[in-house]
């Protein structure tokens, strides 16, 4: 075994055991930092397919990550006021499903994923980064103008969504179901990762050229990974807005696509488990040093900064020793 693997299990026996102690101890707001990270996460491992696999540095995941939540609020808001989302032609009713709302946050992120890749994948470097940029703010500027559903005070949903044989208001059973998710948008993007799919995007990654040459298509191969990494963003955020019943324009903001890229940054790019570490170093460091001060977010900053300057492979590349797949 690896040192890589092996800190990669301790990470996976901390997120298991951490949050069981919190629930004998009678610590729920342990469990819900826990969750908290958990789903930050994979909003990380979704951009990671992109970034890692891809090469994509996109600063509009936020889209995804928004249109998630705003597919639970909406969806919840209709069902917690007894009024159907559209009438005509025919009556669409809302929904307190979780399976139900994570399938229309996967679909209506997919769709997002697909126009926005369309268009902004015909550019690359600098270029690629401003237009997912300004994606994302178009959204962010339509959800504050969107008076239906709050505008800028966002929506409130008074009750968790459910989940058959789950009490999802229990902490430590929304967590269970959360950290149950990551686990397989893990295996997913490791099975991804090592499947002829993932082994071209990475290849298209590194030379766009020798891919053509040998018949594929890398503009289709990078369409397909941002529109796999913009659904499971989406579901992350569907999570996120039943985490903390709440929906905003926040989820749009630039700020929240830079807080998912920093966090694969941290963990480190292409690991498989460097947005996990990248998300629980993320919460504590929000924790503990939001607790001493308001600009907490300058020793972030520090640390992200020896990060990229001199560890390449990310938290997990400095543990495991080794350097990333590509820096």
């Amino acid at each position: 075994m690896t040192r890589e693997n092996g800190f990669n299990l301790l990470i996976v026996a901390g997120l298991v055991l951490v949050p069981l102690w919190a629930f004998f101890a009678d610590e729920p707001f342990t469990i819900t930092l826990a969750t908290r990270a958990v789903i930050l996460a994979m909003a990380a491992v979704g951009l990671n397919i992109a970034l890692g696999l891809g090469g994509l540095i996109s600063l509009g995941h936020a889209v995804f990550f928004g249109l998630g939540g705003y597919a639970m609020g909406i969806l919840a808001y209709h069902a917690q006021t007894y009024t159907p989302f559209i009438e005509w032609p025919f009556v669409i009713e809302g929904t307190k499903s979780m399976p139900v709302i994570w399938l229309v946050a996967v679909v209506m992120s997919s769709l997002a994923a697909f126009v926005i890749g369309l268009l902004s994948l015909r550019t690359s470097g600098a270029y690629f980064i401003m237009i997912t940029l300004a994606f994302g703010q178009m959204f962010f500027f339509f959800s504050i103008s969107w008076s239906a559903y709050g505008g800028e005070d966002g929506v409130s949903i008074y009750l968790r969504n459910g989940f058959p044989g789950l009490n999802t208001l229990a902490p430590i059973q929304f967590y269970g179901l959360c950290f149950g998710l990551l686990m397989l948008v893990l295996l997913f993007a490791s099975l991804l990762a090592r499947s002829p799919f993932g082994l071209a995007l990475n290849a298209a990654r590194q030379s766009e050229q020798r891919v053509q040459a040998v018949g594929m298509m890398p503009f289709r191969l990078r369409l397909a990974a941002f529109v796999i990494s913009g659904a499971i963003t989406g579901l992350a955020g569907a999570l996120f807005a039943d985490l903390n019943r709440f929906v905003s324009p926040a989820m749009f903001s630039w700020q929240m696509s830079g807080e998912i890229m920093i966090l694969v940054i941290l963990g480190g790019v292409g690991r498989l488990y460097g947005p996990v570490v990248g998300a629980i170093v993320y919460v504590l460091l929000e924790h503990v040093l939001g607790d001493l001060s308001d600009y907490w977010h300058i020793y972030l900053g520090v640390l992200l900064l020896l990060v990229v300057l001199f560890v390449k492979g990310g938290i997990i590349g400095a543990v495991s020793g080794r350097r990333a797949a590509h820096g």
